[in-house]
């Protein structure tokens, strides 16, 4: 596979200067004037009010990493751009501090550990060891399939690892629900990665050309490693001293060019009145660590989490965290004339899987009975109906947390206003009120025992609901053999 790459980068010094994003923009959330068009406060939409949808997932990107959240020397132009055209959700979480957990999330609605997703999907002898399927079942209730059955076309470009490259008799996306698509991190042929917005912006327009609404998933590489920095951007920030800072900017500075040129294309085909756009990540920033060079059998060689240096926007924990910094991600929302233009709301506790029962009701689309969404119809939140206390409770499982560092909880859960965490060591708890405590500084626990009975309470029960073994149809031959 042959991609441009600019891994030819001059060394500086060892001492790196990681930045810290302290500057919010934590404005009141004004009181938004809410739009009700059609039927969809019901919880439906008339088909000729649904709009298009572009979900646009990044891979390991902080909070802080976009100029709209006060980073000093990242360009994000577009994201930006959506975020000044559109809201900016400060309380939106992931299902998981890794990649493949937050994925299922999003086009199930449910929690992945119902699905026994517990970790990044790899290879079947690394699923046996953590009791997990090798792929994502293709038939669980799931977000394109819905979608699909309701008229839209519907596509995924970029990274799947809703299974793996190395799990060879997994299903294909298509199984999901999807038209088309060109991915990598599954199973058949590896899509180049810069190869995304090109074959988005082609779906967008067939579509655009039959008449049909559409559903594309853009799931970026950027900023996963490999790094893949391209030496226009790099020359774009070589007045950064640091080689890190400069490797990282540029990665991040190419994919919002590749969201820009998507933004454009709606703006040329007079789709932007007419499509919901949506930026977020599926975790947190990676851990920087001295590895310079990585490969990967999905998208080649390239620079390694050397420079790797996200920014949380001043929350605790990274990547493979339950902690805010590993699943506290952005959420930008854009839909111009009912999404409010230029706010930010940091009252709805907005999660992964509420995005199959929002897009659903948005879209027109049924849910089939007897499922049973672990996420809640958010549209209204979307479109500035103000905050009614939320339905359901939100959990998170890491099977993989580790005994200290920022790494230890295990489990989590938040009800209303409170998030509890708990690690395997029993005599690790800590609990937080948001949006007042947002970077999880004051532990609560000894001054809110009851609080801390009552989630534990909800974490028990959540538990007890979950499958003991993975779901054998999700098995690859190879276990046989």
């Amino acid at each position: 596979m042959t991609q441009e790459r600019g891994v030819g980068v001059e060394s500086l010094d060892d001492a790196h200067r990681q930045p810290v994003v302290t500057q919010h923009r934590f404005a009141s959330l004004s009181t938004c004037v809410l739009i009700a068009f059609g039927g969809l406060l019901a919880g439906r939409t008339d088909a000729a009010e649904r709009p298009n949808i572009v979900f646009i997932f990044a891979d390991d990107w902080g909070w802080g990493d976009l100029g709209c959240h006060g980073h000093p020397y990242l360009e994000t132009p577009n994201l930006d751009r959506l975020a000044s055209e559109g809201t900016d959700f400060y309380q939106f979480t992931v299902a998981s501090g890794v990649c493949s957990p937050s994925r299922a999330a999003v086009v199930t609605g449910q929690f992945p550990a119902r699905h026994s997703i517990h970790g990044h999907f790899a290879t079947v002898a690394s699923h046996r060891q953590r009791g997990m399927p090798d792929w994502l079942d293709p038939k669980a209730t799931l977000l394109p399939k819905l979608l699909k059955d309701a008229g839209y076309a519907t596509a995924h470009f970029g990274k799947w690892h809703l299974t793996n490259t190395m799990v060879e008799d997994a299903p294909l996306p298509t199984e999901y629900g999807f038209d088309v698509y060109g991915a990598f991190n599954c199973s058949g042929p590896q899509m180049p990665v810069f190869e995304d917005v090109g074959r988005s912006i082609e779906f967008v327009e067939k579509s655009h050309a039959e008449g049909k609404p559409f559903f594309l998933n853009l799931w970026i590489h950027e900023p996963h490693t490999p790094h893949y920095p391209k030496p226009e951007y790099l020359q774009q920030f070589s007045h950064l001293e640091d080689e890190r800072d400069r490797i990282y900017a540029a990665v991040l500075a190419h994919a919002d060019a590749r969201v820009g040129r998507l933004l454009e294309t709606l703006d040329r085909l007079e789709l932007t009145d007419d499509t919901l756009v949506i930026f977020s990540s599926d975790n947190g920033p990676e851990n920087s660590s001295g590895r310079r060079l990585t490969d990967d059998r999905s998208t080649g060689p390239g620079i390694g989490s050397f420079a790797s240096v996200g920014t949380t926007g001043g929350h605790r924990g990274r990547k493979r965290s339950l902690l805010q910094g590993g699943i506290g991600v952005p959420f930008i929302a854009r839909w111009p004339g009912r999404i409010a233009a230029g706010k930010t709301d940091d009252t709805t506790p907005l999660t992964a899987v509420d995005l199959l029962p929002t897009f659903c009701a948005l879209g027109g689309a049924e849910l089939p009975e007897g499922y049973e969404p672990d996420g809640v119809d958010q549209s209204g939140a979307l479109l500035g109906k103000p905050y009614a206390t939320r339905e359901k409770p939100i959990f998170w499982q890491w099977s993989s947390a580790s005994a200290r560092g920022e790494n230890w909880p295990a489990l989590a859960v938040r009800e209303g206003r409170w998030k509890l965490l708990l690690g395997k060591d029993a005599q690790q708890v800590e609990l937080f009120r948001f949006p007042d405590d947002r970077l999880e500084e004051h532990n609560m626990q000894e001054e809110r025992p009851g609080k801390v009975e009552r989630l534990k309470t909800l974490l028990e029960s959540w538990t007890s609901t979950l499958p003991r073994e993975p779901n054998e149809d999700c098995f690859s031959a190879e276990r046989g053999r």
